[in-house]
């Protein structure tokens, strides 16, 4: 019951803060709180070490850890909310060790509770997962109702309650009494800040938040509307409230609505059937409904904007109008949403479609973002009728980046289909040309079903000229352009080696669409790049992870080196120890390698980033607790049968990297019931086996060297760390399938190491 609530906190309190972290700084910022708690459960198991030093009964030692942290937890959340300065490497150190301090006694507590009771490690290791996946469970509903910073309370609570148990373990009333006191000290805490905030987010992004009539949480944003009329996410990103009252809109405010770069493919198809993707504040419907469309679909993956917002608190500003008749909303990911329909459009748009918040899969895998691949495109051209058109706004820069790749995307879309000539296909204009060197301008690109018809190339030519938009691209252009030169270029793996940027379409497998800094040039782009252009913001993410790997490889270097330090003479003299360790190593850094894959693949098949994370971890845990509660009965009087159940996973893992995308792509249109249980029972059989090499591993080691059992776990917190940077950075350049076949053979190395024992056990 302690090792559950305490994983059960941990987990609570680890995800909470990737929310806490993309809205204070910044959503790179989101993984590195899961880098925070790994280093800090791995460097918990190591200061188990001293703490068992100094004697004492282990229970009543666990319930004052617990007692201790729950006070930790929420002051590391007040230290990280009263940060009013510049943000720095400084700061981020401060911040980066003080937040880890509940991740170092939650570690402790779980080490020593593995290391006090591994006779039963099994059934230890069982309560240990499914803490965690009760806290996984919970997440969504405490963040959608409590917000982000009385969550993180909360996980003091659960620590509160941790201590109790523990302290009754011991027969210690009085401990009991205070861990008791505790959690209900924060528990008050937590209804007293929902009525009248007092621990909550006062500044972010360097500077205080601006006045806000309007605030709320969920699992995957916070969002806010400030007195100016802007719905600001994660005090970041932002979408502005449409308050255009349709029946009384004059003829010279539709034309100034008509003559911003999305109001492009409205000119070109009045009065269309029109799906707008990422429909937040409702300036895109607005513009649909202006041009005389009858039947517009609004798509806003975010239940807080579409519904609290449009369709509830802020109605009578925007004139009803999600409310109206010719309006139909979803509350659902745009992609997912034109995968399960039959319906074909006459317009499908999507404008600025990122919102720069981490989700807490997110935090996992940087800002995959589903709506912007080869496949995705396929999707959409596929739902325009014949004389329809898609149209795409993103961030224009010289030389271009994002809105040149979406025209790697169209054009690989475009060949599928069976159109030989994409450059017939496609417009390209500019709004705001005199920020393409600093913020960015934005450029909106047109694709049509069918190529543009050369007697309606004047059309085109006036409708772009009365948007107010620069033409950059348009059939028979007559001035060259980077687009015309890539459209036109006879060898596309050429372009893309010698151009500067990334602009290689991205398909479903590794769908890193705003990444397009080359590898090569990563340091020269942050030397030399604009610090508050939106390009800056998205790509600064991959030295991040690079750093964050060769920080990760460090900590588990350090996590190696140490216990021997603190040990000194206890160490065992018999050979291959410390390579048996590396066994603790591989499970650890497969695990993670295949959760993190699984998250990302089942995102669009699922419908939301977190209802993947929610599933696809909750899955792996139960399946992998049963696992771990079954595995003495399934090893025992079975030599060779561990090693072989390290190879099963591989191979099952192999075998769902292969059957999960022809599953998933058929079963997209299911609905969410019937989608998840058949998420969870296909990763069951892997994860079941998952479950069994841990707790098998240090019952075994117990024989061998007991003191070292709680380096073990250090080793496999540490290799998480390293294991979540690697599954980050193996996606982003490989792909998610070959990311979770590597994790695979992390369980292929661990079986090599386990052959390698019994070989020494048998000699």
């Amino acid at each position: 019951m302690g090792v559950g609530l305490t994983t059960l906190a941990t987990l609570l309190l680890e995800l909470s803060l990737t929310r806490i972290f993309s809205v204070v700084f910044y959503y790179h910022f989101a993984f590195l709180a899961i880098s925070i708690a790994l280093f800090g459960l791995g460097a918990g198991g190591v200061f188990s070490y001293v703490i068992a030093a100094r004697g004492g009964k282990v229970f009543s030692t666990l319930g004052r850890l617990s007692t201790v942290n729950a006070l930790l937890v929420p002051g590391a959340l007040i230290f990280l909310l009263t940060r009013t300065g510049g943000f720095n490497n400084v700061t981020l150190a401060i911040v980066y060790f003080t937040t880890a301090l509940p991740f170092v006694l939650a570690g402790a507590i779980v080490s020593m509770a593995i290391s006090e009771t591994i006779e039963r490690v099994d059934h230890v290791y069982f309560f240990d997962l499914m803490g965690a996946a009760a806290g996984c469970l919970l997440l969504v509903p405490f963040l959608s109702n409590l917000g982000g910073p009385n969550t993180v309370i909360a996980a003091g609570v659960l620590f509160a309650a941790a201590g109790a148990v523990w302290f009754h373990v011991e027969g210690r009333i009085q401990g009991r009494a205070a861990a008791v006191l505790i959690g209900l000290a924060l528990t008050a805490l937590v209804v007293i800040n929902i009525k009248q905030p007092i621990v909550e987010v006062r500044y972010a992004k360097d500077q205080k938040l601006p006045k806000e009539v309007f605030t709320k949480w969920n699992e995957f944003s916070r969002v806010a509307v400030n007195e100016e009329g802007w719905i600001v996410i994660d005090a970041d990103a932002n979408t502005w409230l449409s308050t255009f009252d349709i029946d009384t809109m004059t003829k010279e405010a539709i034309s100034d609505l008509m003559s911003e770069g999305p109001g492009l493919p409205y000119r070109l198809k009045r009065g269309g059937k029109t799906l707008i993707i990422g429909a937040g504040g409702g300036k895109d419907v607005a513009r649909a409904l202006a041009s005389g469309s009858k039947d517009v679909t609004a798509v806003e993956i975010n239940p807080i904007i579409a519904t609290t917002i449009m369709r509830e608190k802020f109605v009578q500003k925007s004139h009803g109008l999600f409310h109206r008749p010719q309006v139909r909303v979803f509350v659902e990911d745009g992609r997912s949403f034109v995968r399960r329909s039959d319906e074909k459009y006459q317009i499908i748009q999507a404008t600025l479609v990122d919102t720069w918040a981490s989700t807490a899969a997110g935090a996992f895998a940087l800002t995959e973002n589903n709506l912007y691949t080869t496949d995705a495109f396929y999707d959409y051209l596929s739902h325009l009728t014949n004389d329809g058109v898609l149209a795409f706004t993103r961030w224009g820069f010289q030389p271009p980046r994002e809105s040149l790749r979406l025209l790697s995307l169209a054009r690989e879309a475009l060949l599928r289909l069976g159109e030989t000539n994409p450059a017939a296909h496609i417009i390209v204009g500019r709004e705001n040309a005199r920020a393409v060197d600093a913020w960015g301008a934005t450029d909106t690109v047109i694709i049509t079903r069918k190529p543009i018809p050369p007697q309606d190339l004047s059309k085109v030519v006036s409708a772009v000229g009365s948007s107010n938009l620069l033409p950059i691209y348009f059939p028979g252009n007559p001035f060259p352009s980077v687009f015309s030169e890539y459209l036109y270029a006879k060898d596309p793996a050429a372009f893309y080696k010698h151009y500067p940027y990334d602009i290689t379409p991205v398909s479903d497998n590794r769908p890193f669409f705003f990444y397009t800094v080359q590898p090569r040039d990563v340091m020269a782009f942050l030397q030399n790049a604009y610090r508050n252009s939106a390009d800056f913001k998205i790509n600064r993410a991959v030295p991040m992870l690079l750093g964050l790997v060769g920080i990760s490889v460090i900590a588990t270097l350090v996590t190696i080196a140490l216990p021997p330090l603190l040990l000194g003479a206890r160490l065992p003299n018999e050979p291959g120890l410390r390579r048996y360790l590396l066994y603790f190593v591989c499970i650890g850094t497969g695990y993670i390698l295949i959760q993190v894959a699984l998250i990302q693949k089942f995102v669009l098949f699922l419908g939301h980033p977190t209802y993947a994370l929610t599933v696809i971890i909750f899955s792996m845990l139960l399946s992998s607790g049963i696992g771990s509660f079954y595995s003495r009965r399934i090893l025992s009087g079975h030599p060779g049968r561990w090693g072989r159940t390290l190879l099963a996973v591989a191979g099952l893992v192999v075998i769902l990297a292969v059957v999960s995308g022809p599953v998933t792509q058929w079963g997209v249109g299911w609905p969410l019931w019937i989608k998840a249980p058949v998420a969870a029972l296909m990763i069951a059989p892997a994860a079941f086996l998952m479950g069994i090499p841990f707790p098998t591993g240090l019952a075994h080691l117990e024989k061998r060297h007991s003191p070292s059992v709680r380096w073990a776990w250090s080793l496999n917190a540490a290799s998480s760390v390293m294991g979540s940077a690697l599954a980050m950075l193996f996606a982003l350049y490989l792909g998610l399938l070959q990311t979770l076949i590597l994790g695979g053979v992390f369980y292929v190395l661990a079986s090599l190491v386990v052959r390698s024992e019994e070989s020494r056990t048998a000699a």
